[in-house]
């Protein structure tokens, strides 16, 4: 996928986490879509607000992958490194939340309702017959005892792990081959 990162000195722990993240992010969000656009699942509030991270962790570790082969600043891939770290924790805490929040452990926000529209008076019964509620506090599916929210507090961790690692693994002066003198 990244010819030649194999010749970075210092760089392939920071691209190869970097890789990671991206790869096990977009399958994440890959089988968002599946259960909500296939299996049918529609996603509450909290499913979405989960997401968010993955829009940004992704193209992010993406860059950072990039830009170690071509030769970024150091400072600024372990800059973004951490950023993506800070990011996967959150959500991975947003996971938790959510997981409670079902398991009826704490209550969880109000907006957990419909959105309806209220720009026809006339149309309103209409839309409340056809209104699909979805529920932060019930989990519409679960494998070994944990909802897609528990998944994706388990998957979010990981990623931060992995990021992390990126973070400690050895930093060079300059990434690109250009860095090594003989």
């Amino acid at each position: 996928m990244f010819a030649g990162l194999e010749k970075l000195d210092g760089g392939v722990p920071v691209a190869r986490a970097a890789i990671v993240v991206a790869v096990v992010g977009a399958a994440a969000l890959l089988g968002a879509w599946f259960f909500q656009y296939v299996i049918g699942l529609s996603p509450c509030p909290l499913c979405m607000e989960q997401r968010v991270a993955y829009y940004f962790v992704i193209p992010l570790a993406a860059m950072v992958a990039l830009g170690v082969s071509v030769g970024a600043s150091p400072k600024v891939i372990q800059l973004a490194m951490v950023a993506m770290a800070i990011g996967m924790l959150w959500n991975s805490g947003l996971g938790v939340y959510h997981s409670g929040v079902e398991w009826k452990w704490w209550p969880g926000p109000q907006e957990c309702t419909g959105n309806p529209s209220f720009g026809n008076v006339n149309d309103l019964q209409e839309q409340l017959k056809h209104m699909v509620l979805v529920r932060c506090d019930e989990a519409q599916w679960r494998f070994l005892g944990l909802s897609l929210a528990g998944y994706n507090a388990l998957i979010s961790l990981g990623m931060a792990v992995v990021a992390l690692w990126g973070v400690r693994a050895k930093q060079p002066q300059s990434y690109g081959s250009s860095s090594v003198s003989q």
